[in-house]
């Protein structure tokens, strides 16, 4: 009996751990980020491979990561982005989520940053 009791304790702990949809992200190589520059009142797309950082004006965007939700899910991209200013201090750096863009963006008073799509 007691070792029924203990096989019955391991699956009741593992079932929920099981039976919990799997979430599939597909990787990406580039992110597509817009930058508005606030004194200047313009916007412009930059893309960034992930692994590198590229310098755009006064700042400096590296991108870790750019993942899509599975395909048949609803779609939303995610990229974890750091950003430095002109002095090499960090301003930002987190995920940034496409479908909710106000949730995480830089917003400095230089510029706002925010994530479009993952290539």
């Amino acid at each position: 009996m007691k070792k029924f009791i203990k096989i019955f304790a391991v699956f009741a702990l593992i079932m929920p751990i099981v039976s919990q949809d799997a979430v599939a992200y597909i990787d990406h190589e580039t992110a597509v980020l817009r930058v508005l520059n606030k004194a200047a009142g313009k916007t412009q797309t930059v893309r960034v491979p992930v692994g590198y950082s590229v310098n755009h004006e006064k700042l400096n965007i590296a991108v870790r990561s750019c993942k899509q939700t599975d395909p048949f899910d609803a779609e939303n991209h995610f990229a974890f982005v750091e950003i430095f200013d002109g002095n090499a201090n960090q301003i930002f750096g987190g995920w940034m989520n496409k479908n909710e863009p106000g949730n995480n963006p830089l917003q400095n008073p230089d510029y706002d940053v925010w994530l479009i799509n993952c290539e």
